[in-house]
């Protein structure tokens, strides 16, 4: 009988499976860990990191989040208060009144300081009294200046004597009285002229918003 030759088993070939190519070790080596990946050595870069120049792993920097910036403090403004016309007739004649009885006792009822004293107040007035307001001002300031006079004026006794009086003063001081009217009149006129010019930029802005939106439909 003729005995047949066996070959010898190529190593690293799994018995029963004839033909079949050996494993490289990589892949023994994976099947051999259950298909888990092994983790990465210490000292190489991971996925967020990079490579230094010495070799070390450096992490990348994330983004930098700017802090808020802090509101810059409001510029502090001058009152801006708004008088209707009665508010605005009662601001100047008690604002006159003290400032003449303040004139009685530090000047001696000196009607020239009194005078002096009227021209800020026309001009506070007409600054203050609101945009509707604006005609009244140059209304309300002589009867304010009347109404102050009568702490200043010198009269004898009874009401006839303070009426002769205050007409005397209105009388000696009414360049006073004319230059503070006439001031309020100018700044009535410039916020007048500016409230215009606004009303008709206000009008044009919006007639320029509002031509682009009907040229599609045209």
């Amino acid at each position: 009988m003729e005995q047949h030759r066996t070959r010898p088993p190529r190593p690293g070939a799994r018995r029963g499976t004839p033909g079949t190519p050996p494993l490289p070790p990589q892949a023994g080596r994976a099947r051999g860990d259950g298909g888990r990946t092994r983790p990465a050595r210490p000292g190489l870069p991971g996925p967020g990191t990079g490579a230094g120049a010495d070799g070390s792993a450096k992490r990348r920097p994330g983004p930098q989040r700017r802090p808020p910036q802090s509101p810059a403090p409001s510029a502090r403004r001058l009152p801006n208060p708004r008088l209707t016309r009665l508010g605005g007739g009662v601001f100047a004649a008690v604002v006159m009144f003290l400032l003449g009885c303040l004139d009685e006792l530090l000047f001696g009822a000196s009607l020239t300081a009194y005078g002096a004293l009227f021209v800020p107040v026309c001009a506070l007035t007409a600054f203050w009294v609101r945009s509707g307001d604006l005609t009244t001002a140059p209304v309300v300031v002589p009867i304010a200046f009347a109404v102050g006079l009568l702490a200043v004026a010198e009269g004898g006794e009874g009401v006839s004597g303070h009426a002769v009086g205050l007409v005397t003063a209105l009388s000696t001081e009414v360049g006073w009285l004319y230059a503070g009217t006439l001031l309020a009149v100018v700044i009535v006129l410039v916020r007048r002229v500016r409230l215009l010019g606004r009303r008709r930029a206000a009008a044009a802005r919006q007639a320029s918003q509002a031509s682009p939106a009907q040229s599609p439909g045209t």
